[in-house]
């Protein structure tokens, strides 16, 4: 085929015109787009972005990088990033980019810690997270100097720095049955709880950290007195059995209960943040009115302490005067014995208006209570050890006047003042047991048995004496006796017996003689001149 027969050689020539190279393709837009969107992205990614802060932790358990998200008041501020071991390998680093406006975040008195299933003495809590994992929990603080490398809480924390509340400081000789989250109860109520303890520093005692809830904080003043409300107090006295307890909890975890001694017309003020209370044992002491006076006494017992301890009270005719503090064995070289000397405190100002009274006897002065115990010892005051529970053997001292108790001469210008001591009860029983048992081991036992064994022996041949021969001349004797017996009613109950016969015939001649002497009286009566001219002849005469 030639050019003429074909159809697109008759087509005229395309006009191509040239592209211009300054103007780009339009198929470059997309990834121009693409990026510029990139570039928008990563902009508002870092322009979001807050501070990344690192936090160590013992244990990374629960923890993802790139999941486990940061929470403050279950809103989500932050998220881990990376997770990795220290350089010590003892604990685990966190790193957290906090979002940006959550920057106020990172100060220095904020803390961290993982929230995970817990069970406490607060309760079960982050049970939510069996589903959604754990996450870092925050309390944010209040300081303004920021920081960025936090050591992360182990446990939550009881308070956190947005609760109202003041915090107190209390003091005791150790931590018993308390710990953190004890609650402390005002009036029965749960008002606050114990946010942490440690030790003092020279080892004698543990200070705790009370927070007290707002508004109940207002009622803690510097007339409240604290005591420990852990467990059960039973109280057995002429009343009755009396048990108290705050709570449940109380049992199981301790607590503490407060209130303020009464007085003043005024209400006092609120006592200020970190204020240092003691804690009482329990509530009557805590409550007990101040004493005012003391005074160390020595007391020294040549008896065995067992059962006498440190807090032992002492007691005067039934009113706690005041406590043992210290006990301690010693040898006294004059008797070549060992002495226990209890040292106590007493409080003089309990005697109540009777130390008053004898102060107003002493003339008026305003003696040392020293002088008037002395003088209260010339007058026979002497101390007992007596046993103050029979289950337990706990002993306690008794101060006492005893008017027959030896004369002690003591140097009253020695201090503390030694009150002479007494034997005690018990004690005077066991001496008085100790002597009837001598007694009776004294009684010859043996003798008296021997002796006692040739009596019923000689009782046994006496017996058996009375069994062979006295007992078948007995028997004859009965026998004999009742065959008199029976002779005798034969003889005198038979109707035809002699003597019945002779006793009625007898009777029959009183019975004649009778009626013979009342025919005589009769006539007398009628003719009493008979007795001179005898028996009238004719009736006639006789009327």
């Amino acid at each position: 085929m030639n050019d003429a027969d074909d159809p697109l050689s008759r087509l005229p020539a395309p006009d191509v015109a040239p592209r211009s190279r300054l103007l780009p393709s339009l198929i470059w837009l997309v990834p121009l787009v693409a990026a510029l969107v990139g570039l928008v992205l990563i902009v508002q990614t870092y322009a979001g972005r807050g501070p990344t802060i690192t936090i160590r932790f013992e244990s990374a358990e629960g923890l993802e990088a790139g999941k486990t998200e940061v929470r403050f008041k279950n809103v989500v501020i932050g998220r881990v990033s990376t997770i990795e071991l220290s350089e010590d390998r003892e604990q685990v680093l966190v790193s957290v980019d906090l979002s940006k406006d959550a920057s106020s975040v990172a100060v220095e008195d904020t803390r961290f810690w993982v929230v995970r299933p817990r069970a406490d003495l607060g309760g079960v809590s982050g049970l939510n997270t069996l589903l959604s994992g754990a996450y870092v929990g925050v309390d944010v603080g209040r300081s303004d100097k920021q920081q960025l490398h936090f050591t992360g809480l182990e446990i939550p924390p009881a308070v956190t720095n947005d609760q109202q509340g003041t915090r107190f400081t209390l003091t005791r000789e150790d931590l018993g049955s308390l710990n953190i989250g004890s609650p402390i109860y005002f009036r029965s109520v749960p008002v606050g709880r114990v946010v942490g303890f440690d030790l003092d520093e020279n080892g004698e005692g543990v200070t705790l950290q009370a927070f007290i809830d707002a508004p109940y904080d207002r009622f803690v003043t510097r007339r409240t007195r604290f005591w420990n409300a852990s467990g059960v107090n039973v109280n057995l006295d002429a009343n009755g059995l009396k048990l108290n307890t705050q709570s449940l909890v109380t049992l199981l975890a301790g607590g503490l209960a407060f209130q303020s001694l009464p007085g003043g017309k005024e209400a006092p003020e609120p006592a200020t943040e970190n204020s240092t209370f003691r804690v009482y044992d329990d509530q009557a002491t805590a409550l007990a009115p101040a004493d005012r006076i003391a005074m160390t006494v020595k007391m020294r017992f040549f008896q065995s302490m067992r059962g006498l301890s440190r807090g032992a009270i002492v007691d005067f005719k039934g009113v706690e005067l005041g406590a043992v503090t210290d006990t301690e064995l010693e040898y006294d070289p004059g008797q070549k014995r060992f002495a226990s000397t209890v040292t106590a405190t007493v409080y003089p100002g309990r005697l109540g208006r009777a130390y008053e009274q004898l102060r107003a006897r002493e003339g008026g002065e305003d003696p040392a209570p020293e002088v008037l115990f002395q003088r209260m010892i010339d007058r026979g005051l002497r101390a007992q050890l007596r046993n103050g529970n029979l289950i337990t053997g706990q002993l306690y001292v008794a101060l006492d006047f005893m008017p027959k108790a030896p004369r002690v001469i003591s140097n009253p210008d020695i201090r503390p003042l030694e009150i002479p001591t007494e034997a005690g009860s018990f004690d005077q029983l066991q001496a008085q047991i100790a002597d009837i048992v001598t007694k009776i081991d004294s009684i010859p036992f043996g003798e008296i048995g021997g002796n006692l064994r040739d009596t019923l022996k000689s009782a046994e041949q006496v017996m058996r004496q009375i069994d062979t021969e006295v007992a078948p001349e007995l028997r004859r004797t009965l026998a004999e006796t009742r065959a008199a017996v029976e002779a005798a009613n034969s003889s005198l109950a038979a109707p035809d017996a002699p003597l019945q016969q002779d006793l009625r015939l007898m009777m029959e001649q009183v019975d004649r003689a009778a009626r013979s002497l009342r025919n005589l009286s009769d006539t007398l009566q009628r003719n009493p001149q008979s007795l001179l001219r005898g028996k009238p002849e004719t009736p006639d005469e006789e009327q």
